[in-house]
């Protein structure tokens, strides 16, 4: 009896422990410690998007509130579901044509990675996360054309943009076999999006705001923001956001995770403070607006440098983006055009001085690995010639690009709005909608 007994205790012990034992060989490829960052990775940079569209619904006036905010929102929907056709496939696929644009069948629809594991992440996770990266960088360009687009203009622009501009730079600078990725000796540094978010939206957004030309009234009449509150809580959740932005794109759960975590934090905090000084110095106070420009300022800085430079370093690179930042809005007031919420003046150019500057403050072991790679000593200088080849590159394409995508939306489906639907705001023209339910002002 006591053998039969522990039989079928053996038994049952055994079936009970057949799912455990299949899920471990399912999933003994996969590292979980480094899965599970990039999922909360892939989740965080989602919130910024939200947070997006509070910063930007804050800074335009009562009747474009929602319709600002759906700027932000509608990226969701369409670059989402674009990046599942054909995205990830156009920028992380093998290059065709001589290298412009990727390609993997195995990326269409996603269909050939249900069962996929890259360096221990389900392939799902590190599509998906790349997704939120090319899903925020057309949202980001709505900041300089605020209040005077359609809708349905502004829709066939992230379309053209992402398919245009977005994919090859991203397949160029991020895919192993992109031609930038491999320039010089370790290539074109851009951790997170330097290039290929920040300065590309922010140089199409000067085009696309140039092309529309200015608001009405602008700069006669005052355009004050209409909720300085919803811009902060806005300022805050990307700030919060940021380190999945740069701390995940290190695809890793380790060292050079920290690294670029802490590196995000210094900068930020740097670029907030020095926006501080400066507007204590010009106007005696301190501006919850000013507070914000120079986070955002101190966020796009280190977003290419995260992964390489030390914490001096991360404290310089704050504080040179938010005074280079702040004289840059001073320079669109004096010249004049709209770019409406300064994606241009803070996004274009605080990232493209942390392209440029990190040059100078990368960390000794990294410079060590470039010149075993390059087979002699690899100076400062000559990683700022990589990086200004990229530079130079992203601007050439970005520009020219929007300039032929914006030409394409107005002669199509019309990309500037009427007058009286820009007097009355996209809320009511658009939408139908008012966002505080109250009168418009």
């Amino acid at each position: 009896m006591r053998h039969r007994f522990f039989a079928r205790l053996c038994t049952t012990i055994g079936l009970g422990l057949l799912p455990s034992l299949a899920l471990a060989g399912d999933s003994q490829n996969i590292d979980s410690g480094t899965t599970a960052w990039m999922l909360i990775s892939t989740g965080l940079v989602l919130l910024m998007i939200p947070g997006l569209a509070m910063f930007y619904g804050g800074l335009v006036r009562t009747k474009n509130v929602l319709g600002t905010m759906m700027h932000s929102f509608v990226s969701m929907a369409v670059i989402g579901v674009l990046w599942v056709v054909c995205g990830y496939s156009l920028t992380f696929g093998k290059g065709i044509l001589g290298g412009v644009i990727g390609w993997n069948p195995d990326y269409f629809l996603l269909q050939g990675i249900d069962e996929a594991i890259t360096n221990g992440v389900p392939e799902y996770v590190l599509a998906m996360f790349q997704g939120k990266f090319a899903i925020i960088t057309p949202a980001l360009i709505s900041g300089a054309i605020a209040e005077r687009v359609y809708f349905r203009g502004y829709i066939l622009f992230i379309v053209l943009w992402f398919l245009f501009v977005y994919s090859p730079l991203c397949h160029w600078i991020w895919a192993p076999d992109g031609w930038l990725f491999n320039a010089g000796a370790n290539g074109v540094i851009d951790l997170a999006g330097g290039l290929v978010i920040h300065v590309s939206a922010g140089v199409s957004a000067l085009v696309a705001a140039l092309f529309l030309g200015p608001r009405l009234g602008y700069p006669k009449t005052a355009m004050h923001p209409n909720n300085l509150v919803m811009t902060m809580m806005g300022a805050g959740l990307l700030w919060v956001g940021w380190y999945g932005f740069n701390a995940g794109s290190t695809v890793q759960s380790g060292l050079e995770t920290a690294r670029a975590l802490t590196m995000t934090q210094i900068s930020a905090a740097s670029g907030a403070l020095t926006w501080l000084i400066v507007e204590a110095i010009a106007f005696k106070k301190a501006t919850s607006l000013g507070f914000v420009s120079g986070i955002l300022a101190g966020l796009v800085v280190i977003t290419p440098a995260a992964g390489v430079v030390q914490p001096l370093g991360a404290l310089t690179l704050g504080a040179a983006s938010s005074l280079l930042c702040y004289f840059a809005l001073l320079m669109k007031i004096r010249l004049g055009y709209d770019d409406s919420l300064d994606c241009f003046g803070i996004h274009g150019v605080g990232s493209g001085l942390g392209v440029l500057l990190l040059s100078f403050f990368i960390r000794d072991s990294w410079m060590v690995k470039a010149s075993a790679a390059a087979g002699r000593a690899w100076t400062a200088f000559d990683q700022l010639q990589v990086q200004l080849l990229g530079m130079g590159v992203t601007i050439a394409l970005a520009a020219s690009a929007t300039l032929l995508i914006c030409v394409v939306v107005e002669k199509t489906v019309g990309f500037r709005i009427d007058q009286q639907g820009e007097f009355d705001g996209l809320d009511k023209s658009l939408h139908g909608e008012s966002g505080y339910g109250m009168a418009d002002r």
